[in-house]
């Protein structure tokens, strides 16, 4: 391996190498042969592979400041504490078995000599050079990847954008979407604020016991990282399958469409916007995005912050609305209290509740997000718990008063039957100021999706890290250090999503198959208290928490089932299990795709991405 600056020096012999310049002009003692160039200019990049090192006493590469990465696993031939092993057969060298003379071609008369001889770069298995000294440290607190190796994500993410984050994937188009969803499920005033509050409390419990999760599991990725440390490799699969191919492509989906509604609205009078034309900037919204994400994490972060900010003035504008209007003595809507505000209603059932708790935990869901970067959160023992003890409650508050602040001013009836429900508000109580209501809406489902597709990315990322997707989605921008095509996967499928463009029934097959996962989470947390007892835990919630949230998962799945039979549960289901097929044969016995060698070298090409590993 090839540190910079001295840090983690040595090299393993037999090893694939990427080489951000030319730095063996001057060094007699390596013998190589070169691959493909990958770029032309005053940096010449190419990929080199070391044969023998004549000498093992003085480690050559320990002072160079490049970077290296290695494209193969290591040979036998190993480094250890920055020398080389001796070969007593080589007269001190180090020689690699299996490669013969033949293979040295160019010896040292063709050190420094840029020209490419052509060949493709392998497909195999990727990984980014760390120094052993390094190795087993800690993955989140003390030193960090990035001071290792530069390709990895480094950590951008401050408590403010965590708060940003949280914040700004959970007050989205839920709140703009769902109540009159939530108030017609619960037929009653008092009951759809209680189930506002409930969700918040729900949605609490459930983060902070992400928190220690988060705080003791130190990778990225969240419930993947949490299943595959307690459960194995296939039930992190699974949720990797769903996730990926279902679960955060669809929540993009939604969120760009009520984007795209809110924006087009304005503009069509006396009738519903065109089908067509909300497609057509839900697509450009998702495609905005992604060059945002792509061009930089610094840049999407910005742009959270600068967004989250905005949203909570728009629900300050409805807050302050509503209470002007309850000053004025408008509150014969919210004076009903139990009592059913349409008496022809059926009884409220028991899945009744958990359907009005799918359209309100929608509305809350993103309380995760930030466990899918703590790789990239600053200080995440500290800021993770912090930055969701801020969130969180935020988020309620504002939840509970814009709803009285509807109810103040929109009948419950009026709520259920309008297609945009802040916007009537704004009609109705903001008067001349009421054009600021659609323009701030599509501010916030704007910045809800721009996190959503920072967190889902990084998702797909780790998952392909670990081998449980192509290699290519692990790869990052040699540049600019964006998991550019985790992202790009992630906006293919949201695009495909777009076109049924139903967003009642995709936030409640959404929710089934969520809650399946988040209860998984919770077993986790509980099973590894036992299993794992002596495990780093800086932040541990009590064992009552978890429990309560997994005991409310699995009624939030099983009571639907049972009251009311749907046939796109079952769909969920064998969705679920459909994901073996693809685990049996390439992930658990290792059949390799061969097709996909010249794929992921010409997507290298295309995307300027090179690999990276999470050590």
């Amino acid at each position: 391996m090839v540190g910079r600056n001295g840090i983690g020096s040595g090299v393993d012999i037999g090893q694939e190498l990427y080489i951000s310049c030319s730095v063996f002009s001057d060094c007699r003692h390596v013998v190589y042969s070169r691959s493909k160039l990958v770029s032309r200019g005053s940096c010449q990049n190419f990929f080199l592979r070391i044969i023998e090192v004549f000498d093992s006493s003085i480690d050559y590469f320990q002072d160079f400041s490049c970077l290296v990465y290695e494209r193969e696993q290591s040979l036998p031939e190993m480094v250890q504490n920055g020398f080389f092993y001796h070969n007593e057969k080589s007269n001190g060298g180090v020689t690699v078995p299996g490669i013969t003379a033949e293979n040295a071609q160019g010896g040292e008369e063709d050190l420094g000599n840029s020209k490419s001889d052509g060949s493709s770069i392998s497909s195999s298995e990727s990984e980014v050079n760390t120094s052993d000294a390094d190795k087993g440290k800690d993955k989140l607190g003390g030193s960090s990847t990035e001071e290792v190796d530069a390709v990895h994500l480094k950590r951008r993410v401050g408590l403010f954008s965590g708060v940003a984050l949280i914040v700004g994937t959970m007050i989205g188009s839920g709140i703009f979407v769902s109540p009159s969803g939530l108030l017609y499920r619960s037929e009653s005033v008092a009951t759809c604020l209680i189930i506002w509050g409930a969700c918040g409390a729900l949605s609490m419990l459930g983060a902070l016991s992400y928190a220690e999760l988060g705080t003791m599991i130190t990778q990225s990725g969240a419930e993947y990282s949490y299943f595959l440390e307690a459960f194995g490799p296939m039930p992190a699969f699974l949720f990797c399958w769903v996730s990926t191919f279902l679960l955060k492509p669809s929540q993009l989906a939604i969120i760009s469409l009520s984007f795209a509604k809110y924006t087009v609205e304005p503009f069509i009078v006396g009738c519903e916007p065109p089908d067509l034309v909300v497609k057509l900037v839900c697509a450009a919204t998702i495609a905005s995005i992604t060059f945002i994400n792509c061009y930089s994490v610094s840049l999407a972060t910005k742009v959270q912050n600068i967004f989250t900010a905005a949203k909570l003035i728009a629900i300050f504008i409805i807050i302050c609305g509503g209470i002007y209007m309850i000053a004025l003595g408008n509150v014969s809507y919210l004076s009903t209290g139990f009592e059913p505000f349409d008496p022809s209603l059926s009884p409220t059932t028991f899945s009744d509740i958990a359907t009005a708790f799918y359209s309100g935990l929608w509305a809350y869901d993103g309380w995760n997000n930030l466990n899918y970067v703590t790789e990239e959160l600053k200080n995440p023992f500290v800021n993770l718990p912090r930055a969701i003890i801020i969130g969180l409650p935020l988020v309620t508050g504002c939840y509970i008063l814009v709803n009285v602040a509807y109810l103040a001013v929109l009948s419950p009836i009026e709520m259920i039957n309008s297609p945009a429900v802040a916007v009537t508000f704004g009609a109705r109580a903001l008067a001349s100021w009421a054009w600021l209501m659609p323009l701030a809406v599509c501010v916030s489902t704007f910045g809800s999706a721009n996190g959503t597709l920072f967190v889902g990315g990084r998702l797909s990322y780790v998952a392909s890290r670990e081998g449980h997707l192509v290699d290519i989605l692990s790869y990052v921008h040699v540049r600019r250090l964006t998991p550019s095509p985790a992202l790009l996967f992630n906006t293919l499928i949201a695009l495909l999503m777009i076109i049924p463009g139903n967003i009642g029934s995709l936030i409640d097959f959404f929710s089934f198959t969520a809650w399946i996962f988040y209860g998984g989470c919770m077993a986790a947390l509980i099973l590894m208290r036992y299993t794992r007892p002596n495990a780093p835990r800086p932040y541990k919630v009590p064992i009552i928490m978890p429990i309560i949230v997994l005991i409310v998962s699995v009624y939030l799945v099983v009571a639907p089932i049972v009251e009311d039979p749907q046939i796109e549960y079952l769909y969920a289901t064998m969705f679920i299990l459909a994901g073996l097929i693809f685990y049996i044969p390439f992930i658990y016995y290792k059949v390799p795709v061969k097709c996909m060698g010249p794929v992921t070298a010409f997507l290298q090409y295309l995307l300027e991405v090179v690999p990276t590993k999470y050590e």
